[in-house]
């Protein structure tokens, strides 16, 4: 698909580059859900102030149907995105939510929640992302919240080549683009794109979650937040990006970390492109990490670990 010239620097000025970029390591959590973690691994460490990145995306039951049984976290978020199939959240704060196909779930631990996600479903396609993001010190020990998003709440924009927003339109089940002389399509999970809040309410790093769908050959100029952290995860088709003096291409099932700037030119390869784009401002805090507890200090881990022992979250 043609795109306008300029597509692919206006209106940024430092444009990001790729740092590093790596493929996701094989694994299962909870009661033995198969899944790929992207970020988290000896290949790709924490990306501050993100710890862990994980994608789920099977059809096979058998990979999925045990799910994440009740489990405690502490001084984080959890964010679980779905693409498709069906998850109950329930949480011992009074919590509870269906996460269906194209809703968000944004869950923050504070101080202390027993949760579990459970699968609603025995057949069919189970796809998404959970991401967990850090917290300063001084919001660790807050009150738990649960963010619960419909796929309706999410503002699905149609952008034009030169990066105009042609339609802004209430999200759903899947993200595409519809308008015939669009070239993207891009849904605001947080942060700000072009105007546009996404519904997520998240103070503490001030997050940018950005889902694309580019048609093939499209290119387009994406604003960031200079000095927030960022990465890109293509999960379909293939994705061009600045590297060092040149370009490189991001195939699917890759992540790039990017350089700071004040925004990423996109361009997709011949099939189109389909990625999430996240941004947040990074804490610079020591990190003590035991399982389900980020805390700062060793000691505050055994102390987490004592409470949960105790009952106490």
């Amino acid at each position: 698909m043609a795109t306008a010239p300029d597509a692919f620097r206006a209106p940024i000025t430092t444009p990001r580059r790729v740092l590093r970029l790596s493929s996701g390591l094989a694994t299962a959590d909870g009661a033995g859900v198969r899944l790929t973690r992207l970020i988290g691994t000896p290949q790709q460490p924490p990306v501050d102030p993100f710890l862990m990145l994980d994608a789920f995306g099977t059809e096979r039951p058998q990979d999925y149907i045990a799910g994440f049984p009740p489990h405690p976290h502490r001084g984080f978020e959890t964010v679980t995105y779905m693409l498709a199939g069906r998850m109950r959240h329930r949480d011992n704060q009074g919590g509870e939510g269906l996460l269906v196909p194209g809703s968000v779930q944004w869950m923050t631990a504070g101080r202390g929640i027993v949760h579990s996600e459970m699968p609603e479903q025995v057949e069919g396609e189970m796809r998404g992302f959970q991401l967990w993001v850090n917290l300063p010190a001084r919001d660790k020990m807050q009150a738990p919240r649960y963010q619960d998003i419909a796929p309706e709440r999410l503002p699905v924009l149609q952008l034009g080549a030169d990066g105009t927003v042609l339609s802004t339109a209430p999200g759903g089940a899947t993200l595409e683009v519809t308008a015939p002389e669009a070239v993207a399509a891009v849904k605001v999970i947080a942060g700000e794109f072009a105007g546009i809040e996404g519904p997520v309410q998240a103070v503490a790093t001030q997050p940018v979650f950005l889902d694309f769908h580019l048609r093939p050959g499209a290119a387009l100029a994406v604003p960031l937040p200079p000095g927030h952290n960022a990465f890109v995860h293509v999960f379909g088709g293939a994705l061009v990006l600045p590297a060092g003096v040149g370009k490189t291409e991001v195939a699917a099932g890759q992540l790039a970390v990017l350089s700071d700037g004040d925004g990423l030119p996109l361009q997709a390869g011949a099939q189109g492109a389909r990625l999430i784009l996240v941004a947040g401002r990074p804490i610079g805090e020591p990190v003590a990490w035991h399982g389900p507890f980020v805390m700062n200090t060793a000691e505050e881990i055994r102390q987490a670990i004592a409470d949960y022992q105790a009952g106490r979250f």
